[in-house]
C-alpha cells in the first residue's frame, strides 16, 4: 500500500505543478501550491514530517512572495558529465550535467546547473544552496525543479522559468530517514535568495 500511497502524492503534486504552470497570476498560484503542500503534510500517509508530528503541524514556513524572484533561465548546452550527486543519508544519486541556466537574481548574473537524474526514472533535477543556508533556510540546500516528483514551472519563450518563490526543502529536512540527493558545488549561489520555503523564523 506504501506503492499506491506514494503514486497518490506524485498525482497530486503534478496536478498541483499543472494548475502553476497554467495560471494567470503566479502569486495565487504560489498560494495554492502552499495550500496544497500544507494539506498534503499534515494529512498525507507519505507525509515527509512523522505521524506523531502531524496532529501539531501548522504549515510551513515561507518567505512573502516576492515577483522579482521568477526569472527566466538561459540554457546553454554543455559537454556531458556523469557525477555522482553526494546524498543526505551517506549515499550518491547517479546524474549527467547537460546544460547551464544563466539568469539574473537580485542584481547579479547567476548560473545553475542543470542535471539529468539516472535513477528512479530520471527526470531534470535543480537543486541550489545559496547564501542564507545553514542560518535561514535548511543548510543543505533547496530543490526548484526536480520532474520525476513532478516539480516544473515550464519554458516561457523558450527560456527555463526558474521562480525561487517554489524552492522547496528536501524530505531530508524534516526526517533524516528520507534520502535525498544534496545541491552539488557547481549549485551554490553567492546571492541571498530570501523567497520559498524558509526554516521556521
Amino acid at each position: 500500500m506504501d506503492a499506491l500511497d506514494l503514486l497518490d502524492w506524485k498525482r497530486r503534486i503534478f496536478e498541483t505543478y499543472a494548475e502553476v504552470r497554467s495560471a494567470v497570476d503566479p502569486g495565487s498560484a504560489w498560494t495554492r501550491w502552499r495550500e496544497v503542500r500544507d494539506g498534503l503534510f499534515a494529512t498525507h500517509p507519505q507525509s515527509p514530517i512523522s505521524e506523531g508530528e502531524r496532529a501539531g503541524f501548522r504549515g510551513l514556513s515561507y518567505y512573502d512572495y516576492d515577483p522579482a524572484a521568477r526569472v527566466a533561465a538561459d540554457v546553454a548546452r554543455a559537454e556531458l558529465q556523469n557525477l555522482e550527486i553526494a546524498g543526505s543519508a551517506g549515499q550518491v544519486f547517479g546524474s549527467t550535467r547537460f546544460a547551464i541556466a544563466s539568469f539574473d537574481l537580485a542584481g547579479q548574473a547567476c548560473t545553475l546547473d542543470l542535471f539529468w537524474l539516472e535513477g528512479y526514472g530520471g527526470g531534470l533535477f535543480v537543486p541550489f544552496r545559496d547564501a542564507t543556508a545553514g542560518s535561514e533556510t535548511y543548510g543543505a540546500g533547496r530543490y526548484l525543479l526536480d520532474t520525476v516528483k513532478g516539480a516544473d514551472l515550464g519554458v516561457e519563450s523558450g527560456r527555463l522559468v526558474f521562480d525561487f518563490n517554489f524552492a522547496y526543502n528536501p524530505s531530508c529536512a524534516y526526517d533524516p530517514r528520507w534520502a535525498c540527493p544534496l545541491a552539488p558545488p557547481g549549485n551554490r549561489l553567492s546571492v541571498e535568495v530570501r523567497a520559498g520555503e524558509r526554516l521556521a523564523p
